[in-house]
């Protein structure tokens, strides 16, 4: 598994996050039972380059807590299958990895909503990547049942690291 990190925010966080990301983004993909190895770019930013990035690729004029880019468009959340005879190359070309797409975390907002729902910086991240992964696995919540078969997977995967609230 790759994970490139790219730290661009200007407030800096006071605890190994590359250590925390790279167990919650293995255990997203465990619990998805991925049978590939994987490649995931994870970008921290502040709220002014996130909005501006929420413009340009959503049309939303504002800024969030995290964007995701899937790579891979999948008939079935989660299902990775139609990969294995895919004519589509989600396969980096040198290292064999499947290339899952990008996530895009404001540790600005990050550290609001820390303070907003009374938990550590630390489970706020875990919890936003945990959320972007799924998503790069196929996963929305656009419908009532979506959201609430995406929430139970990321409380799973907390829970599991004992990263909780």
């Amino acid at each position: 598994m790759t994970i490139n990190f790219e730290y661009e925010a200007t407030e800096q966080l006071n605890f190994d996050y590359e250590e925390l990301l790279k167990k919650v983004v293995e255990e997203c993909l465990d619990y998805e039972e991925c049978p590939f190895e994987t490649e995931v770019s994870i970008l921290f930013t502040n709220d002014l380059d996130i909005q501006q990035i929420n413009q340009e690729f959503r049309g939303i004029d504002a800024a969030t807590d995290v964007l995701s880019f899937p790579s891979i468009e999948y008939e079935t959340p989660g299902d990775f299958s139609m990969l294995e005879d895919s004519v589509v190359d989600c396969f980096h070309p040198e290292s064999g990895e499947l290339l899952l797409g990008d996530i895009v975390i404001s540790v600005d907002r990050a550290k609001l909503q820390a303070k907003e729902y009374d938990h550590s910086l630390e489970r706020e991240i875990a919890f936003l990547t945990a959320h972007s992964m799924f998503h790069l696995m196929g996963y929305d919540h656009m419908e009532e049942e979506e959201r609430i078969c995406m929430e139970a997977k990321q409380k799973d995967v907390l829970d599991k690291l004992h990263i909780l609230r």
